[in-house]
């Protein structure tokens, strides 16, 4: 039996529930369900009440149907639909204006686009709950009785029958016992079709789109028993009101022509991640579930390797194919300032070694021998390969222990901080065989990723803080959801006959889950369990991967946004209980901005502009004729020179000041982990990481690579000091047996060192010429666009300055020195300098900031840098500041002073 044909009556399917003594409560006054559902009735407004259905009667020999059925009908016309469509569009238009939020989803529909209606709900809000009770409504207020639910896979479509099941007897009761049915569609019983078709009860059936998408189905064929009529045809006679459940996964055009074949009376469209919104009646973002509180809050947990870069590392992103055959690759470059991990694209041939930067951990096997696209794999002199996503070095088991131990002591300290509630941690594996292996007589035996589980179980149970907090053995509280062949666990993508049981097992015991005497509390599967299930106690979410992981954010994430249920089977709404803890690989920051990145494209919201005027794009304009102006000439023919520096220093001076800045270098740690755990804030700008807690985890240098420390210093400091010179700076500054701690740390530290013990001599020692000639031309002041902010500087005075009306600023220092500079009388002319305006530095050009001209006694022309003298400045930034005085010094009549406000010139 063919994955497609199989499936099973949902009452005897949900037979074993009744073993369960948690039932699951729902409320059924949730005002935003009733609004997504009230959205689709009113998509029907004018509709008679309760003349939603039709009787029909086949009797021709040949067809299918030769008895009395029952159909939906619809008595409005398109035309109607679309004013009814429009109505609903306005009504949000209004609200999301009033509410400032500034999303711009609501376009008004000018045209009907088919019979087809998106509802867009955030994961974990009950959508599948809300197009349930909408079948109940539809059916009370207009009387359509026939519904079709099509799923892309079979995770979706147990998640659905499961829902079905559970939300029975609590739609029964809401709606007064209707009679009702619902059924999974099964290809070894299509005559059952017929009952779907005759039936005065609502009827609700449940299929996959794989089940009819093509014409072999047994749905689509020619039945014998059927009087050569096809099975299809009972479905397309009862006209039918078809529910796409994630309708992005049913867009091809095979897909799109099953479900056009279903003779639909419409398409009710449900999803959170919409490719194409059809008529769009109601929208629930990501944004709007988190204010509202409707699903958990985000905490991230981030485990990176810091400070590793003492063995080479390789990580294979893609093989391009589009022109010439290359593959894109990650590894650790020197720039010059530091090592740093880039993307790159190489072909056959390339030797590594030269592209990092000539770094000696690829001197040797690194060359790119051999690109196969079609496999998906590079091949390494040495005879090392890599799949697409696979990495050679990056500590990745020391990262996974080290993620695998943070899940584990969080679910520790969440079970015993909640107190009775069940907490499950979810791991998203992308190979089977690190959780579950065989011997080499097929006997099953545990994979790394349990060993390192169990280890971190036992540890964390160990722990006096955590004795007795969950009163089962290691063995007992984890298990993998996989698929089966022959018996034997297996990788599959989610539509395979293996993934039909495999799912099946994990959708039908969400209350045995739930259940806190269960000891089984951490689950791994495999990362094609994306869609269709989640539990609402997911409080941990850990993504193990050796290669890339192919989940979307959202994705990873929707498994456990739903809010948690305690021990009576009630939703539970305190925020301080409904925290989800996502374990990363990856930086806060980097998943945050993906994060972000995903809601955006996916859902339309932009973050900028939930506040009104919040980067809203403002023009810089000049004011008209200022170059004309007698102050603003006065002041420009004084500070518009171009100039040349020289520096001098001794090399002994520079020995010696390296060797107490090497001296004084911070510690040189090892390699370690750094975990970070912060709270995922939606705020108005965007998606925020606010960190709670930090530590590290030293790693080791048992097998560290030694490069030639002298010739990289000598490479990279930007001096003309020989070998011996660097050996003698090292050792006389007492740090020379740092480089066994963290040899490529300490070469760039040193580096460092040296180059500001460099820096430091030049800038005393810095002087400045005017270039014969050169000098900076009005034209170069032109007009541009910038983002406004909440800095920007509105012009009252525009007689004061050359700006027309609005001057771009980027601080609250800046902004009131503007105001200061406008309201002072003494204050004749000011003006701020552009970005073009620059002075040449050892270390960078600077801008600075301010030209402008007091007048008391005297005429007085300044330039001025304005930073808060309780602002703590870079060194880079104390160095070009210097640089600027040593430039001003040349300038006749012009002062250069460094402030926090206008005062500061008195």
């Amino acid at each position: 039996m063919g994955m497609n044909d199989h499936s099973l009556k949902a009452h005897d399917f949900f037979a074993e529930e009744a073993g369960y003594s948690m039932q699951l409560h729902f409320d059924s006054n949730q005002q935003y369900q009733l609004d997504a559902i009230n959205a689709v009735l009113r998509v029907f407004e004018g509709q008679p009440t309760g003349s939603g259905s039709n009787v029909f009667l086949s009797s021709n020999p040949g067809e299918v149907l030769a008895e009395t059925g029952f159909a939906n009908r619809l008595q409005i016309n398109e035309k109607q639909i679309l004013q009814n469509v429009q109505a609903i569009q306005k009504g949000e238009f209004e609200k999301e204006k009033q509410e400032k939020r500034g999303y711009g989803k609501w376009a008004i529909s000018e045209s009907l686009d088919g019979m087809h209606f998106s509802v867009e709900m955030e994961t974990g809000t009950g959508k599948t709950y809300v197009y349930l009770r909408t079948i109940y409504e539809l059916n009370r207020k207009y009387g359509f009785r026939k519904f079709v639910i099509v799923v892309p896979s079979i995770a979706i479509r147990e998640g659905v029958l499961k829902n079905l099941a559970v939300t029975h007897d609590h739609l029964q009761n809401l709606y007064g016992h209707p009679p009702t049915h619902y059924e999974v569609y099964d290809s070894s019983r299509v005559s059952s079709l017929r009952a779907f078709a005759l039936s005065d009860a609502i009827e609700i059936l449940v299929i996959n789109i794989d089940s009819f998408a093509k014409d072999r189905n047994i749905i689509n064929r020619p039945n014998d028993k059927l009087m050569g009529g096809k099975p299809i045809d009972f479905i397309k006679r009862a006209n039918p009101i078809v529910i796409l459940d994630e309708p992005q996964n049913m867009e091809t055009d095979i897909r799109s022509k099953a479900i056009e074949n279903l003779n639909y009376l419409c398409t009710l469209r449900y999803s959170a991640t919409h490719t194409k919104r059809y008529n769009m009646i109601y929208n629930l973002d990501p944004v709007q579930a988190y204010d509202l509180g409707l699903v958990k809050q985000i905490e991230v947990s981030s485990v990176v390797s810091e400070n590793d870069f003492n063995d080479a590392y390789v990580r294979l992103k893609k093989i391009n194919t589009a022109r010439a055959l290359s593959a894109s690759i990650e590894i650790d470059c020197d720039t010059g300032n530091g090592i740093k991990r880039k993307s790159i694209n190489v072909g056959v041939g390339r030797d590594l070694y030269v592209s990092s930067g000539r770094r000696e951990v690829y001197k040797n096997n690194y060359i790119l021998n051999e690109i196969d696209a079609e496999k998906g794999v590079i091949a390494l002199s040495g005879g090392r390969q890599l799949s697409v996503g696979e990495t050679i070095g990056g500590l990745t088991d020391e990262i996974i222990k080290a993620q695998i131990y943070e899940t584990v002591a969080e679910h520790f300290s969440k079970e015993k901080q909640l107190n009775g509630i069940k907490v499950i941690s979810l791991f998203f594996i992308d190979r089977v065989a690190n959780y579950r292996a065989y011997d080499e007589v097929d006997n099953p035996v545990k994979g790394k990723f349990a060993e390192y589980f169990e280890e971190a179980f036992n540890e964390c149970t160990g722990e006096e803080k955590f004795l007795g907090v969950i009163p089962f053995s290691a063995e007992e509280v984890h298990d993998g959801y996989f698929s089966q062949d022959k018996g034997k666990w297996k990788d599959t993508r989610g539509n395979t006959l293996a993934d039909n049981r495999t799912f099946k097992l994990i959708m039908r015991e969400k209350e045995r889950l739930l259940d806190p005497n269960e000891p089984l509390r951490f689950i791994f599967s495999h990362s094609a369990l994306r869609e269709g299930w989640d539990n609402p106690n997911v409080f941990q979410i850990c993504t193990l991967n050796e290669t890339q992981s192919e989940l979307k954010k959202r994705q990873e994430i929707g498994r456990g946004m739903r809010l948690a249920v305690g021990c009576d089977g009630k939703r539970i709404r305190d925020t301080n209980v409904n925290r989800l803890t996502v374990i990363a690989n990856e930086s806060y920051e980097d998943f945050a901005r993906q994060l972000q990145n995903e809601i955006e494209d996916e859902c339309g919201v932009r973050f900028g502009n939930r506040v009104k005027n919040k980067l809203k794009r403002a023009s810089l304009q000049y004011r008209k004729g200022f170059q004309l102006d007698g102050k603003f000439k006065a002041l420009w023919e004084r500070i518009k020179y171009q100039t040349v520096y020289r520096v001098e220093y001794n090399t002994d001076e520079l020995i010696n000041k390296a060797v107490e800045t090497v001296k004084e270098m911070d510690t040189v740690t090892e390699p370690k982990f750094k975990i970070q755990k912060g709270k995922m804030d939606f705020t108005e700008e965007g998606i925020r990481f606010r960190p709670k807690k930090a530590r590290s985890i030293s790693i080791g240098n048992d097998a560290f690579f030694v490069p030639d420390i002298l010739s990289y210093i000598q490479d990279h400091s930007q001096t003309r000091l020989t070998r011996s010179t660097i050996h003698k700076i090292l050792s006389n500054s007492g740090r020379i047996g740092d480089i066994l701690v963290n040899p490529q740390l300490f070469a760039d530290m040193v580096v460092k060192a040296i180059r500001d013990a460099l820096t430091e001599l030049m800038v005393n020692g810095i002087k400045y010429e005017k270039i014969s000639g050169k000098e900076y031309a009005m034209q170069l002041f032109k007009g541009y666009e910038f983002h406004r902010n909440e800095y920007t500087f509105e012009i009252s005075n525009p007689d004061k300055t050359i700006n027309a009306s609005l001057l771009p600023l980027d601080s609250r220092v800046e902004s009131q020195f503007a105001q200061d500079c406008e309201s002072r009388e003494d204050i004749e002319f000011y003006f701020k300098l552009p970005p073009w305006f620059k002075i040449k530095t050892p270390i960078g050009n600077y801008n600075p900031d301010w030209a402008l001209t007091k007048k008391d006694e005297e005429v007085i022309y300044f330039v001025a840098e304005t930073k808060s003298l309780r602002q703590e400045l870079r060194p880079s930034e104390e160095n070009k500041i210097a640089c600027g005085k040593a430039h001003y010094e040349l300038l006749e009549n012009v002062e250069f002073r460094q402030v926090s406000s206008v005062s500061d010139l008195d």
